[in-house]
């Protein structure tokens, strides 16, 4: 698959999330987590940030899904379908393990690690890649769909 097959125009955007949490995304986390409601739906590259969060390295639940995985910082590791945004309902309809209570849930689906981490600088909340960045990532995901 070659990059003129991917669509045009606004299709996709970044979401730096600070590590270890960006791979436990990898591993299977969902929802991530976010203080504020995010409009956007659709694919997004999942960049992991600069910095490393020590303490949730102690998380049962972390250490176990990032067990034998490296932590790449300052580059995109992997694309994920944003589906949904929503409030925390509470333990009744949040039921993943990683939901953290009040905050807002994003639901992430299709989740597809790349081979090689591509080096990036994110932004915070969401940005746009440039042209290149899409180039680079999608090279990896030869039979990638959106």
């Amino acid at each position: 698959m070659s990059i003129a097959t991917l669509p045009e125009g606004d299709w996709i955007r970044g979401i730096t999330i600070r590590q270890p949490w960006a791979t436990c995304i990898l591993a299977g986390k969902s929802p991530e987590n976010r203080p504020v409601h995010w409009p956007w739906r659709g694919w997004i590259m999942i960049h992991a940030g600069q910095k490393l969060e020590r303490p949730a390295l102690r998380d049962p639940l972390v250490a176990t899904a990032i067990r034998g995985r490296e932590l790449h910082l300052g580059a995109v590791i992997g694309v994920a379908r944003l589906t949904d945004c929503h409030l925390d309902q509470g333990p009744e309809q949040c039921t993943s393990r990683w939901a953290e209570r009040g905050a807002h849930h994003l639901v992430l689906a299709d989740v597809q690690e790349l081979a090689l981490p591509v080096p990036a600088t994110g932004a915070l909340p969401a940005w746009k890649p440039t042209p290149d960045l899409v180039e680079q990532v999608f090279q990896q995901l030869p039979g990638f769909r959106p």
